[in-house]
């Protein structure tokens, strides 16, 4: 038995999803069937039920953006730091390994040829006191799992799918006024779930590893694709600089970064390159049912 928390999230549902097609037992946890943020009870859970492995897909993101942490401080703090120390100690007592996803938006900017490698400290957090609350809270979280024993941690950066709605990148690009150009590594959605999975499957070695799709794109690279498969009349404009972004609609600084995914393809999961998943998922775009609003 594998336990999901988590499990009704955007990323949470992938994992689920994942889980079955691979014809893995599993059962998701809420807070209202159980308070897990509780060590002691979430450890008693998973030995009563058998649990074998536990994937932590519960975090706090913000909506609609990383700006809303700014604003509720505590609960991002307790759901990005606490709680996977909590779940740490749970599944330790218990005896049994787990897999936390994490987010390579504790990065900015890009290292060499490929991009930060998983034995790259953050530099998008607390300690360099240049990142959103946000990104501070996650490179916290890794920072308590750093001598956790029986533990993975996936990063996870950018998701999009073929699925038209609020937490989809691409959704986002279709709809904001004005765009910034960056250059970023990404992560197709189903992609990413199925290599978590994959990393239980094949027993891979603990540790930490980037989940992105190999080669880095541009904001204007991603609006190219977009344009050519899904045409429309749309006219899309950009900031001048970060600079004009961060003056006239963020509050919270923003990571761009570039990944270096190579430590996850190496051990033998396949990922799409970045642009080859964008543009198969926009060939498969699945616009959004009428009736419901995208917030940006």
């Amino acid at each position: 038995m594998i336990i999901v928390l988590g499990g009704s999230g955007y990323v949470g549902k992938a994992i689920t999803k994942s889980l079955s097609k691979h014809d893995l037992e599993y059962a998701t946890l809420s807070r209202s069937q159980l308070d897990y943020s509780d060590s002691e009870k979430l450890s008693h859970h998973l030995i009563s039920f058998g649990a074998r492995f536990l994937i932590n897909a519960a975090g706090y993101t913000g909506k609609p953006n990383v700006d809303a942490c700014e604003h509720d401080k505590s609960n991002c703090l307790f759901g990005n730091a606490i709680l996977p120390g909590r779940i740490a100690d749970a599944c330790r007592n218990a005896g049994i390994p787990w897999g936390h996803i994490s987010s390579g938006c504790i990065y900015t900017g890009s290292k060499g040829a490929s991009g930060f490698t998983e034995e790259d400290l953050p530099n998008f957090s607390f300690r360099q006191d240049n990142c959103s609350f946000y990104s501070g809270t996650k490179a916290l979280g890794e920072e308590i799992l750093a001598n956790e024993k029986s533990n993975y941690i996936w990063r996870l950066r950018i998701p999009f799918d073929q699925f038209d709605g609020p937490r989809n990148y691409l959704s986002k690009l279709m709809r904001y006024e004005r765009l910034l150009e960056a250059t970023n590594s990404v992560s197709e959605l189903s992609e990413f779930a199925d290599a978590c999975v994959q990393c239980y499957l094949k027993n891979l070695p603990f540790g930490i590893y980037n989940i992105t799709n190999p080669d880095e794109v541009s904001t204007h690279e991603v609006i190219d694709l977009i344009t050519s498969v899904l045409p429309s009349s749309k006219q899309y404009q950009f900031f001048a600089s970060e600079e004009d972004f961060m003056s006239k609609t963020a509050i919270a600084p923003r990571s761009n970064c570039v990944l270096d995914s190579s430590k996850i393809l190496k051990a033998g999961i396949k990922l799409t390159p970045a642009r080859d998943a964008i543009a198969r998922a926009l060939n498969s775009w699945v616009p959004e049912k009428k009736g419901k609003s995208l917030a940006c």
